[in-house]
């Protein structure tokens, strides 16, 4: 028999970690169909609230607020398009590529999930910005992810504030809990999983979660 148990991703949309989670806790899940049934919650965090529009380049964003050799990372870069790669995603992003704000992102997920539909939009925003560097606050951008998502009405969202008081409290919410740093899963609003884990990690933390449970 299966129970269900809840999975409260908090990630942002420009950050590579966050696909590796969000791709390799799938994977475990669907490893685990015979103990949970799982319900997946896509929760807010900017880690960049205050990039403006247009957005900055990435290296020197890195240098900005890491320090004077973080820009140079190319081990760090391939480690995660090889494992990006490994979970069937290509983290195809080029030289020059930048980084964006990404709240109007956040909202349209929020939005997306009274639909049923926060997962499949965000991995177009995911494919938008990393596998085509596009900017993912981008109207058009995020029209043309909720449309490949299979959303309808998006457009009166996207040009409005729906969602926006719903998305600050989130956010500030998460921080208050002392989550600062993504991706965070946090299992039955009990047990945190921090940090981009290997399926095999998350699937031996979910049996183990789910064993506790019983």
């Amino acid at each position: 028999m299966t129970r269900t148990m809840t999975f409260d991703v908090i990630s942002d949309v420009v950050c590579p970690w966050c696909v590796i989670g969000l791709l390799g806790l799938e994977r475990a899940l669907a490893a685990t169909g015979d103990v949970v049934t799982p319900v997946i919650r896509l929760q807010p965090f900017e880690l960049n609230p205050d990039m403006p529009a247009g957005g900055q380049d990435i290296g020197e964003h890195l240098r900005e607020k890491y320090g004077a050799s973080a820009g140079s990372g190319g081990e760090v870069r391939e480690r995660i398009r090889t494992m990006a790669a490994g979970l069937g995603f290509d983290m195809a992003q080029r030289p020059g590529a930048r980084i964006y704000n990404t709240f109007d992102a956040h909202r349209l997920i929020d939005w997306a999930a009274g639909q049923g539909k926060a997962l499949p939009l965000a991995h177009a925003l995911f494919r938008a910005y990393f596998t085509d560097g596009r900017d993912p606050g981008d109207p058009a951008v995020l029209a043309a992810a909720a449309q490949a998502a299979g959303l309808d009405g998006a457009d009166a969202v996207i040009a409005g504030d729906a969602r926006a008081a719903e998305v600050r409290a989130a956010e500030e919410r998460w921080r208050a809990d002392g989550i600062t740093s993504v991706p965070s899963i946090i299992v039955d609003g009990r047990y945190l999983i921090q940090g981009a884990q290997e399926p095999a990690a998350y699937e031996r933390a979910i049996r183990r979660i789910a064993a506790e449970a019983a």
